[in-house]
């Protein structure tokens, strides 16, 4: 069960200052818990205690940061089934997907402790010409220095980790903002970091409203901003962000090709659970299949009849697939969006339809290119289908799009798959298998409006330090 209350994080410690941030239970509507909501005041102090802390953070041994990341995954094992009950809450994720978030968040923390203490440099020879004859170099990697985080509403447990696993590994202090529809799982992890001994100011978790998004941009103090969320909000917060690099993971519109040579009930079992799993709602969700035209009524037929038998419900029921999507309004814009597709020349095989948060799962064939749902993020349970003949005419169909986040390709031919590793112009190609498939120690992002910046955890400690120099000069030499 969830607390009656739950604090914001501040310079961490757990503060009551309100009860004025409802939280929803997505599946019956109704209040779930109430959290405190921070304002101005609360974004400056934490803004300030990380400043201020960064010097004990830069200082602390490696050994000593894996304790604490060590110490959050124990106490994230234990409190396993809390975590995975909130998700199901505060998201309406299905329960199963739940537990697999609340596994990623275990593995994400555990990669980090094992990555804190091989943070490594390079002993580099400068003897390149006669000029740099004597000299010799070396390089490490030191923090960056505070950072502001803002995380989305899908994925409340690991995409925050995303952020705050690799900041706790290389040392740097950050203020977080999580999603005000579903701030309880970063709550819940500042609750563990809490019991920790980082240094006082290490973390902040403040929900807060979108204008304390802007004061965690704009603040000089800050030297990284990472932001998860849609593509729109995400580029307006990078032409405000100044001299400070900006991490961006945005939305996608992921395509997934079938070649005739594809196993057809395995595609079809994948490209229900990419298109569907937690109710459609990832970056990587599948929305374009695209299927070879030699086997496309076979596989149409099987996953027609597949997605008509996935059961919808609450999320709290074992079995059920679907629940509901993060809002009324975001299943009215799925709705209407597949009813604009069938207007269009579309054909709706299955789905449509919604009840209040709940949205049936949704296949259109052949949807025309100028409506909403062939251009845009469905961000729901609406996915389209359609043939292709010609395997290089496919690739380009994936790249004719304004995202770049991922794709899949179902081949099982070598050459063709080499071939769209070279020519799709996205983050990652995944072969045998749909663009929905993320392992959380591989570089993750997107090209084009999908994004800016890589995440995983090598390459988010990448991000969150510099480069230091040192040059060694031998005058005896």
């Amino acid at each position: 069960m969830l607390k009656e209350t739950y604090p914001y994080y501040l310079a961490n410690k757990a503060v009551y200052a309100n009860e004025d941030l409802d939280v929803i239970d997505k599946y019956s509507g109704e209040v779930a818990t109430r959290v405190a909501l921070a304002d101005a005041d609360a974004i400056e102090q934490a803004i300030a205690a990380a400043d201020a802390s960064f010097e004990a953070m830069r200082k602390m041994p490696a050994y000593q940061r894996q304790e604490i990341l060590n110490h959050c995954v124990d106490r994230f094992t234990e409190r396993f089934e809390e975590f995975a009950y909130s998700l199901c809450v505060e998201a309406g994720k299905p329960i199963k997907d739940a537990r697999g978030e609340v596994s990623r968040l275990i593995d994400t923390f555990r990669i980090a402790a094992e990555e804190s203490v091989r943070i490594n440099g390079e002993v580099m020879n400068l003897e390149i010409s006669p000029r740099a004859r004597g000299y010799s170099a070396m390089w490490k990697r030191v923090p960056i220095g505070p950072c502001s985080f803002i995380s989305p509403f899908n994925f409340p447990l690991n995409l925050a980790a995303h952020k705050i696993a690799p900041a706790l590994a290389i040392g740097c202090p950050f203020v977080m903002k999580p999603a005000s529809l579903t701030p309880i799982g970063a709550l819940l992890i500042g609750e563990v970091m809490s019991e920790t001994d980082l240094p006082p100011g290490a973390f902040s978790i403040l929900p807060a409203s979108r204008d304390g998004a802007d004061l965690l941009t704009t603040d000089d103090r800050l030297k990284l901003l990472s932001f998860t969320g849609s593509p729109d909000v995400g580029w307006a917060l990078k032409a405000r962000a100044g001299k400070k690099p900006v991490v961006l993971e945005l939305g996608g519109n992921a395509a997934c090709i079938v070649d005739e040579d594809a196993d057809i009930d395995d595609a079809v079992e994948r490209i229900v659970f990419g298109a569907f799993y937690q109710s459609g709602q990832s970056c990587i969700s599948v929305q374009r299949i695209m299927v070879h035209s030699a086997i496309y009524p076979e596989l149409r037929d099987k996953l027609v009849a597949r997605v008509k038998s996935l059961p919808m419900g609450d999320p709290k029921e074992e079995n059920t697939f679907i629940g509901p999507v993060i809002s009324e309004k975001d299943a009215a814009r799925l709705e209407s969006w597949a009813n604009e597709a069938a207007e269009k020349g579309g054909k709706i095989l299955c789905g449509g339809k919604r009840d209040g948060v709940m949205m049936e799962p949704t296949l259109v064939e052949n949807t025309p290119k100028d409506c909403t749902l062939g251009v845009e993020e469905a961000f729901g349970p609406v996915a389209s289908i359609s043939t292709f003949d010609d395997f290089d005419a496919a690739l380009a169909e994936v790249n004719d799009s304004k995202f770049g986040l991922q794709a899949g390709i179902f081949t099982r031919d070598l050459y063709k798959a080499q071939k769209a590793w070279d020519e799709l112009d996205v983050g990652g190609v995944v072969i045998g298998d749909v663009p929905s498939f993320r392992v959380d120690n591989m570089p993750y992002g997107g090209v084009k409006d999908s994004g800016l910046g890589r995440e995983g955890i090598i390459f988010a400690i990448e991000d969150m330090s510099e480069i230091r120099n040192l040059v060694i000069r031998n005058k005896d030499r």
